[in-house]
């Protein structure tokens, strides 16, 4: 467990977030007095699934990122970690046998999609799917072995909508799911809770452990909106009933909805879960400047959900925490809420 500082606020928000364990009139800010060790995947091999003109899930959203990030003082504190390619093993965990196979066949063979027309594909889009996947599975033995606190993976293409058994909403593996299972499989973890912020349900993930105790899946998205599902009274199935929370959003709701939900459920029932490792599907879409959703989140909220998260980890998983790029089309905003979620991670300052 990290040594922390700790000082009592009220409920105005504070840089490093609030106990998630205080969630009446008064709460506790942690601080830490040094930097995370962070891991962090990027690759410019990532930028070679072409999507094609005018596709919102473009190369230039992790060029416009990667790019603001160069830029801070602290991004060479950052823990670079090279992405591997995932052995058919774990995609097979979560997906349909021979799905990886049809997914590499299509992508080679020349297909223009998989699956559905949102699905665009190129030569090499398997290649960086694959790889994307395994960026994921690297931070996780790096965690896993104490070299890294927690780590962040800026990879595409994203993961969240991905089914066990076809592609659908821009993506190709379900990354996260992956990450889960590989988790518990190989390093023997039990409990993992997976948040996802982005704007758009993750029912890839949902599905793929609704009926799965082991694993709390939390969705904060618009609703209604794509892909139609996550509604309040998804709760899993099964033995996996309650392991599924969701908190859908109307359009134009924001910081104020955010917070109470994070205060009032999430926290509460995350605490309640004790995860031995905290995912987060990191997608930025619920910012107000971005063209596909029509939630008002700015960038500094996703410093403190990002802060909330930690503090969560820090509490039941000595800090264990892995966070995977998802959505986020507007490339400014992309690049600053990324910058800032990385920031808060690695506990720096801002420049």
């Amino acid at each position: 467990m990290m040594p922390w500082h700790i000082v009592r606020h009220g409920l105005t928000p504070r840089p490093f977030g609030y106990n998630v364990q205080s969630c009446g009139t008064e709460a506790y800010f942690l601080t830490r007095d040094y930097p995370m060790n962070t891991s962090f995947v990027y690759n410019p091999l990532f930028l070679n699934h072409d999507t094609g003109t005018g596709h919102p899930e473009r190369s230039a959203r992790l060029t416009a990122a990667h790019e603001l990030l160069t830029q801070q003082t602290w991004y060479g504190s950052l823990l670079q970690t090279e992405a591997r390619i995932a052995e058919s093993i774990w995609i097979d965990q979560v997906h349909e046998p021979h799905y990886e196979k049809r997914i590499r066949i299509a992508c080679r063979g020349g297909e223009s999609h998989i699956d559905t027309p949102d699905v665009m594909v190129s030569s090499e889009s398997y290649d960086v799917a694959i790889k994307a996947a395994g960026g994921v599975l690297e931070i996780a033995d790096r965690i896993m072995s104490k070299e890294a606190d927690n780590g962040f993976a800026m990879v595409r293409p994203p993961g969240h909508h991905a089914e066990a058994d076809h592609a659908m909403g821009f993506c190709l593996f379900n990354n996260i799911a992956v990450a889960a299972r590989y988790l518990q499989k190989k390093h023997g973890l039990e409990r993992v809770l997976i948040l996802d912020w982005d704007v758009h349900h993750g029912n890839g993930t949902q599905h793929i452990f609704e009926t799965d105790p082991s694993v709390f899946y939390i969705s904060l998205h618009q609703s209604p909106h794509y892909p139609g599902t996550g509604a309040r009274s998804e709760q899993g199935i099964g033995k996996g009933q309650g392991a599924t929370l969701n908190c859908p959003m109307s359009a134009g709701m924001g910081e104020m909805e955010y917070r109470e939900a994070f205060r009032e459920v999430i926290m509460p029932k995350a605490m309640a879960f004790r995860p031995d490792i905290v995912l987060i599907s990191a997608g930025f879409d619920a910012h107000a400047a971005d063209p596909l959703g029509s939630i008002a989140l700015s960038t500094s909220s996703y410093g403190w959900m990002t802060q909330m998260m930690m503090e969560l980890a820090d509490k039941c998983c000595d800090g264990r925490l892995i966070s995977v790029l998802e959505g986020g089309y507007d490339l400014d905003a992309l690049a600053q809420s990324v910058t800032e979620h990385l920031r808060v991670l690695s506990q720096n300052s801002a420049d």
